[in-house]
C-alpha cells in the first residue's frame, strides 16, 4: 500500500527543486536520495517495509517530474541514481533496489502516460552509470534493472512487456544485459 505522505512529499519536492532548473537529473538524485536515507534512518526500514518505501519515493519522483512537464525518462535516470546514492549511505543492498526501483519507475511511468519502453530503457542505462559507486558490476545492475523493469511492464500489460522487453535485452551503453524473465 502506497504511503501517500510520502508520494506527495517527493511529488511536492521535485515539483519546488525543478522549477527554473535546467538540471533536473540532479534535483531528482538529491530529493530521492535524500528522502530515502531519511526515512530509512528514521523507520529502519527493512525488507517489504523498504520496498514500499523505495516505490512510494519513486512514484513521487515521476508524478512531480510529469506534473512539471519535465521528461519522465530523465526522472527515471535521476531516480535510479538517487536509489543508488541513498542505499550506498545506509547500507541497503543495491541489487534489490535496482529490481524494485525499476519495476516501480515503469509501473509509474505509464501512470503519468510516459514512454514505458524509453522509460525502461533509461533506467538501466542509469543503472550501467551508477553501478562501480556502490560496488556492483555494470553487468549486474543492468541485469537487476531490466528484470525489475520487465516485471513492472508485465504488471501493465503483455503489450508494455514486449515493448520493455526489445529495449532491454542486448547490449547497452557497452554492457551485455542478460534478463531474467519472471517464471510464470
Amino acid at each position: 500500500m502506497a504511503d501517500k505522505s510520502i508520494v506527495e512529499s517527493v511529488k511536492a519536492a521535485i515539483i519546488e527543486s525543478t522549477r527554473g532548473t535546467v538540471e533536473i537529473v540532479n534535483a531528482i538524485v538529491d530529493t530521492v536520495s535524500g528522502t530515502l536515507v531519511n526515512t530509512i534512518k528514521g523507520t529502519g526500514a527493512v525488507g517489504a517495509a523498504l520496498t514500499g518505501t523505495i516505490s512510494d519515493i519513486l512514484r513521487g519522483a515521476i508524478q512531480g517530474t510529469a506534473q512539471v512537464g519535465g521528461d519522465v525518462g530523465t526522472a527515471a535516470r535521476g531516480a535510479i541514481l538517487g536509489v543508488l546514492k541513498g542505499t550506498k549511505e545506509v547500507g541497503v543492498g543495491a541489487t534489490e533496489a535496482l529490481s524494485v526501483s525499476a519495476s516501480t519507475v515503469v509501473k509509474a511511468t505509464a501512470e503519468v502516460g510516459g514512454d514505458v519502453a524509453a522509460g525502461a530503457r533509461a533506467v538501466v542505462e542509469a543503472a550501467i552509470a551508477g553501478a562501480k559507486g556502490v560496488g556492483l558490476s555494470a553487468e549486474d545492475a543492468a541485469t537487476a534493472a531490466a528484470t525489475g523493469a520487465l516485471k513492472g511492464a508485465g504488471e501493465i500489460s503483455s503489450t508494455a512487456a514486449d515493448q520493455v522487453r526489445k529495449v532491454v535485452t542486448g547490449t547497452i551503453s557497452g554492457v551485455k544485459v542478460v534478463v531474467k524473465e519472471p517464471v510464470k
